[in-house]
């Protein structure tokens, strides 16, 4: 692994530059020198694949201000700096500003390799860390699916990286349709456990007697399958509705983490779905075994309090659905993206994704609205204003961008076809675009 990440040697000694570098070399290590701090500075800048090794005392711009312009770049980059014997005082500023290490000449070979070798190791975590949160900003592979431009939405992503990279048990709560399950595959996707087990048990689908076996074993003949605990080991062991565990099996699951030296072997994601009013999973389980699973939280916001996601989110599954059905998706008018935006949302999103379904097979038989559809959902549905209003304006802001949106979606990205389809000048749909940050490149 060493080779794939890179060394900087920054000194204005060629003699010293080039020994460094023939160590590090001989160690694995792509290596790369600099006579002064100037030349290394057109080179070196945030991302950077590597790490950098710099004398302190050189002509020109020292090691402490080189080391200030790096900070400044990138603060996460780790420079080891060179000190002259008795150069204290130099050593802890440079540590104050942000030294990764320090060595003092004449320093020992074997430690310096010592230093490369963590430091690399650090900067690989950070480095991967901003891969994975580019890819949240990217909305690729499966984190696409977690789709919002909410300050809620971009929270629950944020969390999602952050706590895929630790190592505890988690606990996912929120309300029934949220999402929580596809939660639990994308803490799953983004941590070190990516490549390894995935094993989803329900605990509310099975009876005690079952579930034990599926949890524990031993297993049936007929069973092709190994215990959940021993499936997953090494990898991610979801349970679904925690709290249907009743006192017997939630005791024997709290042994089997104790015994089993998890979370370093095997991670438990919990998903608690209680729907009784004013109970939490913390009251559903017994306390040892809460904490131990809930070491790690993250609840999942529901529907109603995601703003302009809902009407995204309705496109969306809207024409995902008139693709299968083979035929348009329906239009959705301002007032009907205004019930949408107020509606309660006690289903959360699958109740979404099934009002889109109905609202295409409703539209190509040419009859019907969303209205009609959102009133005949549940009684909960009928006030179809939230006890909370929003001014006129927002509304409008978000009908709008929904319209561009789903249009520059229909047209594949052409400018010409969308300002045509909504009788817009150019300038006038660029500057829309740029204040609902929408992107072309994203249509094409």
């Amino acid at each position: 692994m060493a080779n794939a990440m890179k060394i900087a040697i920054v000194d204005d000694e060629k003699d010293m530059r080039q020994s460094i570098s023939q160590w590090l070399a001989l160690a694995g290590y792509d290596t790369e020198t600099f006579a002064s701090a100037e030349d290394a500075l057109k080179e070196l800048g945030a991302d950077y694949p590597g790490i950098v090794i710099s004398d302190i005392k050189m002509p020109g711009m020292d090691g402490i201000q080189f080391l200030k312009k790096l900070m400044g770049s990138d603060s996460a980059l780790p420079v080891i700096m060179i000190t002259g014997h008795g150069d204290v005082p130099m050593a802890v500023e440079a540590m104050r500003v942000g030294a990764y290490d320090f060595l003092e000449k004449p320093f020992n070979p074997d430690r310096m390799s010592e230093l490369a070798k963590k430091a690399t190791m650090a900067r690989r975590l950070v480095l991967d860390n901003r891969a994975l949160r580019r890819e949240l900003s990217d909305g690729t592979q499966i984190m696409n699916k977690l789709i919002g431009a909410s300050p809620e939405m971009q929270r629950l992503r944020e969390d999602i990286l952050d706590l895929g990279q630790a190592d505890g048990h988690v606990l996912i709560d929120g309300e029934t349709g949220t999402g929580k399950t596809l939660v639990a595959h994308a803490l799953h996707a983004v941590g070190s456990r990516a490549g390894k087990k995935f094993v989803l048990v329900s605990c509310s689908a099975l009876e005690e007697d079952a579930l034990a076996r599926r949890l524990f074993g031993p297993m049936m003949p007929e069973d092709t399958q190994l215990p959940a605990i021993e499936e997953a080991r090494g990898g991610t062991l979801v349970l679904e509705d925690i709290e249907a565990l009743s006192d017997t099996l939630q005791a024997r699951l709290l042994n089997a983490i104790n015994e089993q030296g998890m979370p370093g072997e095997t991670r438990i994601i919990a998903i608690s779905n209680l729907q009784e009013a004013g109970k939490t999973s913390e009251d559903a389980l017994r306390s040892d075994l809460f904490y131990r699973l809930a070491a790690l939280r993250i609840t999942v916001p529901p529907l109603r309090n995601r703003g302009e996601d809902i009407l995204t989110l309705f496109a969306r599954f809207s024409e995902q659905f008139a693709e299968e059905y083979g035929c348009e998706a329906p239009q959705v008018a301002a007032q009907e993206a205004a019930q949408l935006l107020q509606a309660p949302w006690p289903g959360n999103v699958r109740q979404l994704i099934n009002l889109a379904e109905r609202s295409v097979m409703q539209s190509r038989r040419g009859s019907g609205s969303i209205a009609s559809l959102l009133m005949s959902d549940h009684d909960e549905m009928r006030p179809v204003v939230t006890t909370e209003g929003k001014p006129l304006k927002e509304y409008v802001e978000a009908f709008e961008r929904m319209l561009i949106d789903n249009t520059m979606r229909r047209n594949k990205g052409s400018i010409v076809s969308v300002m045509e389809e909504l009788c817009l000048p150019r300038r006038t749909l660029n500057e829309k675009m740029a204040k609902y940050g929408l992107q072309r490149a994203d249509y094409l």
